[in-house]
């Protein structure tokens, strides 16, 4: 993790020289890319995000996504860790329009599944909905190419009993986008 993070700030640090020159602001923005999540102290998940800003409601402001990340895509890959699935879909609000640095705050809910595998385990609860805020920042340039790093906090949780015990609270996300539609 450390060496992505390494890496992803000498690309924005490169990507500096790459700012943006035209305004976006009045055009709709679809952009899809892939999500890297890392629970603390927890596992790898990781897949698909999407998300996109309408031009007639405060474009390139407010975004609306949805994204599919997976333990299987991630620390559950070739290991006996246990496979979840999470479905998000998620409001999202970018400050500083034609910046290259844009804090945001983004509202994940969502529902999450676990498979445990053994029916030894069919007493645990392996289901939950997901309620998370996420604070951060995304770093876009004049190519079609947006980062985002963001922190994030699971308000439901469990331990197995009441509630599913691998939705741990605290968790860090990078999401690597590309812009497939500006019209």
């Amino acid at each position: 993790m450390k060496k992505l993070l390494i890496w992803l700030c000498m690309v924005l640090v490169e990507m500096h020289f790459l700012m943006p020159q035209a305004s976006f602001a009045q055009e709709s923005i679809l952009d899809a890319g892939i999500r890297i999540q890392k629970t603390v102290n927890f596992y790898y998940e990781n897949g698909i995000s999407i998300q996109y800003s309408n031009r007639n409601l405060k474009p390139d402001k407010l975004y609306f996504g949805f994204s599919y990340i997976s333990s299987r895509l991630g620390t559950a890959w070739n290991s006996n860790a246990i496979p979840q699935d999470n479905f998000l879909f998620s409001p999202a609000w970018y400050f500083r329009p034609q910046h290259v640095f844009r804090p945001l705050f983004r509202l994940n809910l969502g529902y999450f599944h676990a498979s445990f595998g053994d029916e030894i385990f069919d007493d645990l609860s392996n289901s939950s909905f997901l309620l998370s805020p996420e604070f951060g920042a995304s770093f876009e340039t004049k190519l079609p190419l947006k980062f985002m790093l963001t922190f994030g906090y699971n308000l439901i949780t469990g331990d197995g009993l009441s509630g599913a015990g691998t939705v741990y609270p605290l968790y860090i996300q990078t999401t690597v986008s590309w812009n497939i539609l500006k019209k």
